[in-house]
């Protein structure tokens, strides 16, 4: 089945208690497992109800694997309180369960068919935008949720703040996020997922949730927005600035994405000389330094004129030569982007003009962010890269020493999409929400384009 992860037996055992923790079960309460798999969760209700005498309730598991669900009959056939069902958890029902807790697959939107997409669009709220399937796990037991009822599920921490799951977030604000439990990243051998525990329950009589983070450390906060959820977990208080780094800037975004690095990218001492004027420096992300130091050694071989607009396939002379070279073309042919691009274009359009300016670069995953100046505006980054370009050249050297003071690190570590390792995902989205003192506000009627000069390949 599509995203099963067996949850270890001492996880399955803290979210069993969570989901019991102020309710015992009885024999007369309802519990589903979604996506039940070999039946962990239910075998963990199973464990508690005999460690503390407590009746078994009656326990219904959904398997929509047909081996899954038949191991898991046989595993519970003793215990006639258990019922597995191989249907899909994500149809229609009017049923109501007390408890309902699982783990639910992980699994993109683009692991999906066509169909399946076009379905769970026209069904769930929560299936907008590159949706993940365990989003639609949280909106369909939300559905199943009785009055008093209770939610325990383990997954990515993602739908905390990543944009496409802000309907969710909108749908839990009208429940009770009772408690957020961030489990170690280790949880799940071999996977690195951010896991987080997540207890809901179907009341509105409360309005702290309890924090638990990584480290141990216990908070309560109050989440009562739609937007992302990490700065108030984080206890970020902030963003009341009128000034934001979109505000000040020509450009804040991720660098140039060719599709095959490989082709359009070469050392530039190793650069034959009728291609030279092809050539752009250039630099991924891992060849900027902590030290504000940018390791310029490679060049970008761009099929773009200097307002960059793709060049015309007659007018690209050796660089054309040089990248109809089978080896070359095949790699180039096999892109995703040339089924509606000529053969030769980058993924990404190059928009020279604003790339080829003054601009500080960072890199898009890094434990701690820190922004470096290419003083000359000549480098053209690549996607790892992102660039912002101020609005004012004068800003360059105070924008960069704000943007790598302890305020923004502060900012950024509570806004940023968390990355393997403990490492923080930079994206354009979020560096353009930056505050910023209000020093840096525009001036009324300056003109960019005095002071910009936009400097010759």
């Amino acid at each position: 089945m599509k995203g099963f992860v067996p949850t270890p037996d001492n996880v399955v055992d803290l979210m069993v208690g969570k989901l019991f923790a102020e309710r015992p079960a009885s024999a007369s309460a309802r519990v589903l497992d979604p996506g039940c798999g070999n039946g962990e969760f239910i075998a963990g209700v199973l464990r508690i109800c005999a460690a503390r005498r407590w009746p078994i309730p009656i326990i219904v598991g959904v398997e929509l694997d047909p081996a899954r669900a038949t191991t898991a009959r046989k595993r519970f056939r003793a215990v006639e309180q258990v019922t597995i069902r191989n249907i899909d958890f994500l149809q229609p029902s009017r049923e109501r369960f007390d408890f309902i807790i699982g783990n639910p697959p992980y699994v993109s939107i683009l692991e999906l068919s066509a169909e399946e997409r076009l379905t769970y669009r026209s069904t769930y709220r929560t299936a907008t935008g590159r949706f993940d399937l365990y989003v639609l796990f949280f909106e369909q037991a939300l559905r199943l949720l009785a009055h008093e009822g209770r939610i325990v599920f383990i997954t990515p921490e993602k739908f905390l703040y990543v944009e496409t799951a802000k309907s969710l977030r909108e749908l839990l604000r009208a429940v009770h996020v009772d408690e957020l439990h961030f489990a170690n990243e280790s949880t799940f051998e071999g996977r690195v997922a951010y896991p987080l525990i997540s207890t809901i329950e179907r009341t509105t009589n409360k309005d702290r949730t309890r924090i638990i983070a990584r480290d141990g450390r216990v908070s309560t906060s109050a989440i009562h927005v739609s937007s992302t959820w990490l700065p108030i977990i984080e206890g970020f208080v902030g963003d009341t600035a009128t000034v934001t780094l979109a505000d000040i800037a020509v450009r804040v975004s991720c660098g140039v994405a060719t599709g095959a690095d490989a082709v359009f990218v070469m050392p530039t001492n190793e650069i034959p000389s009728e291609l030279l004027k092809f050539a752009h420096p250039t630099l991924s992300g891992r060849q900027i330094s902590p030290a504000r130091t940018l390791d310029q050694q490679s060049s970008l071989l761009a099929p773009y004129d200097g307002t960059g607009a793709l060049l015309a396939e007659p007018n690209l002379g050796a660089l054309g030569q040089f990248l109809r070279e089978p080896s070359r073309l095949e790699r180039l042919q096999a892109r995703s982007c040339v089924t509606h691009k000529p053969w030769y274009a980058f993924h990404d359009n190059l928009p020279l003009p604003d790339i080829r300016r003054p601009k500080l670069l960072c890199k898009d995953i890094t434990a701690s962010p820190f922004f470096v100046i290419d003083r000359d505006g000549t480098i053209v980054p690549r996607q790892s890269v992102y660039y912002i370009v101020p609005l004012n050249p004068n800003d360059l050297e105070p924008l960069a020493d704000y943007l790598n003071s302890p305020i923004v690190a502060t900012w950024l570590r509570a806004h940023c999409q968390r990355a393997a390792g403990g490492f923080l995902r930079l994206q354009s989205h979020v560096l353009k929400r930056i505050p910023l003192p209000a020093s840096f506000a525009p001036v009324s009627g300056f003109n960019e384009n005095i002071e910009l000069e936009l400097r010759p390949a």
